[in-house]
């Protein structure tokens, strides 16, 4: 079964004072989350924007959607920034699966 990824926004941080732009976003934190139908991890982050000055696609803050902001992030991030963080949620998954050996030390052999 193929991995479902989520991304959720967890804020926003605005500037209130960009001319005809009140409230623009300059920073989101977000959290992805991936499942195998058994097992979840998730890994944090922000994106940071750029003011635009007469953004011609602004949308006034209460009419944003989570949908809209993480459109807006998975651009920012390109393919390969999507591809290595979702990498990295399966990589936890897979270290869930199968918890990684770690080393342990050991009473030297001759100090018994």
């Amino acid at each position: 079964m193929a991995n479902t990824y989520t991304w959720t926004i967890t804020s926003m941080y605005t500037l209130p004072n960009v001319p005809n732009q009140p409230n623009y976003v300059v920073n989101t934190q977000w959290t992805l989350t991936g499942t195998d139908g058994t097992h979840s991890a998730s890994i944090q982050g922000n994106t940071q924007f750029t003011v635009q000055q007469s953004d011609p696609n602004f949308v006034p803050y209460a009419n944003l959607t989570q949908a809209e902001v993480i459109g807006w992030i998975q651009t920012a991030l390109g393919a390969q920034g999507i591809a290595n963080y979702e990498a990295n949620v399966q990589g936890q998954i897979n270290s869930i699966e199968n918890p990684p050996v770690s080393p342990s030390a050991q009473p030297l052999p001759w100090s018994a």
